[in-house]
Parts: C-alpha cells; sequence; structure tokens
C-alpha cells in the first residue's frame, strides 16, 4: 500500500509542472496572470464540491468546526500563496529551478516540522541521515539554477 502513496504522490508532483504550465497558458491568452490564478482555484473548487458529493463524507459537524485551531484554516491561503509564486515566477525561472527550489523549501521546512513534531506530525527527529539527502538535494538545486 506504502507503494501506491509513494506513486501517486510522485504523479501529484507530475502534475505541479504541469499545472504552472497551465496557469502561465491562461494568463498569457487572457492577458491578466491574475485572472488565471484566480481561474485555478474556481475550478478547482468545483472539481472539490463534485469530488466531495461523490464520495458522501458528509458535512462537518457545528462542534467538529469550532474544535479546529484558527490557525488550521489558512492552508487554502498557503496554497493560493504557492500558485501565485508558482504561476508568476515559473515562466521566469524556468519549470526545473521553479520545481527544484520548491522541492528544497519543501524538505527543509518538513525536516523542522518533523523534527518538532509541528502541524500535528509526529515527532522523526533530524539524523545524520537525513541532512545528507538534503545536502545532496542542495546541491542539485544548486546544479539546476546554475
Amino acid at each position: 500500500m506504502q507503494l501506491m502513496s509513494y506513486v501517486v504522490t510522485f504523479l501529484a508532483g507530475v502534475l505541479l509542472t504541469v499545472q504552472v504550465g497551465l496557469n502561465s497558458t491562461l494568463g498569457r491568452a487572457v492577458g491578466n496572470v491574475r485572472f488565471a490564478i484566480l481561474m485555478n482555484f474556481l475550478v478547482g473548487s468545483v472539481g472539490l464540491l463534485i469530488y466531495f458529493a461523490a464520495a458522501g463524507g458528509g458535512l462537518p459537524t457545528r462542534s467538529g468546526l469550532a474544535a479546529a485551531p484558527a490557525w488550521a484554516w489558512f492552508g487554502g491561503l498557503l496554497g493560493a500563496c504557492y500558485v501565485a509564486v508558482a504561476t508568476l515566477a515559473g515562466p521566469r525561472i524556468g519549470a526545473a529551478a521553479l520545481l527544484a527550489l520548491t522541492v528544497l523549501g519543501q524538505l527543509l521546512a518538513s525536516l523542522l516540522v518533523d523534527q518538532f513534531g509541528w502541524l500535528g506530525f509526529p515527532l522523526q527527529p533530524i539524523s545524520l541521515t537525513k541532512l545528507a539527502g538534503a545536502a545532496l538535494l542542495l546541491g542539485g538545486v544548486g546544479l539546476i539554477v546554475r
């Protein structure tokens, strides 16, 4: 089952590259990149509404909504920031540099999140092996962006 999670996660990374290209193309075609970013979320929201309705999980209770910490509601805003930055920066720096820098940022942040168990993740201490992996990734990013 873990192999399937790895494959799906890999495919999500492939789709991120395609998403940046689609958004950039739409922005150039309509002459307004901010409109393309907005459409990204509107079309995505429609898709998620269809998925939500088809999956049939039901709506959360009022007490469930109230139990969520205030900071937990900002995930969508962070996603919007990523899409906006990727759509604006991608055409300037290229897909490889964009995704290499994105992955490096994700890896460094995730090492801290795991080390301290932030955001509900289990504690996973930083090890020398993980630091070596991060250093190798940093070297790879350096080769890609040069």
